[in-house]
C-alpha cells in the first residue's frame, strides 16, 4: 500500500524558511551587539583620555623618564564630566560607568544595553556590552 507524499515538500520549505529566518535575526542582532559595543568603547576611550587631564602638574615636569601620577578625583571628575557632556547617558540605553584609579593610571568601565532590531519569540529584547579603556602617563 502506498502512501501519498503531497505536502512533504510544504513542510520542508516552512522548515528551511524558518531556519534561514533565524540565521538572518542572529546575524543582525549581533552586528547591533558589535556596533553598540563599538560605540561603548569609543566613549570609554573619550573618557579616558579626558581623565589624563587629572595629572598632577607638579609631577609632570618632574616626572624625568617614568609614569605621573594622576590626581585621582581630578581624573574621576574629568572622566564623568566627559560622560554627561558627551550626551550618552541620553542616546546609550541603560549606560552605566566606573572610573577607578590606581597611582599612576585611571580605568573607565561602561556598561549598557543595545536593542535587539529582530526580536524572534523567547528572545531577549537587548543584550549588554561592555566596554574600558585604560590611561596612564608616561614622559620620555
Amino acid at each position: 500500500m502506498s502512501r501519498p507524499e503531497s505536502g512533504q515538500v510544504t513542510v520542508m520549505i516552512v522548515g528551511f524558511f524558518v531556519v534561514a529566518g533565524l540565521v538572518v535575526a542572529m546575524a543582525v542582532n549581533a552586528s547591533a551587539a558589535y556596533l553598540g559595543q563599538r560605540r561603548l568603547a569609543d566613549l570609554a576611550d573619550g573618557a579616558a583620555l579626558a581623565a589624563s587631564e587629572g595629572v598632577t602638574r607638579s609631577s609632570l615636569y618632574a616626572a624625568g623618564d617614568r609614569t605621573i601620577a594622576l590626581d585621582a578625583a581630578a581624573a574621576r571628575t574629568a572622566a564623568e564630566d566627559y560622560l554627561r557632556e558627551s550626551g550618552a547617558g541620553a542616546t546609550v540605553r541603560g549606560l552605566t560607568w566606573q572610573v577607578d584609579e590606581s597611582g599612576d593610571a585611571v580605568r573607565v568601565r561602561l556598561r549598557a544595553g543595545v536593542r535587539m532590531p529582530l526580536v524572534p519569540p523567547g528572545w531577549g529584547e537587548t543584550a549588554r556590552v561592555e566596554a574600558d579603556a585604560v590611561v596612564e602617563l608616561r614622559v620620555r
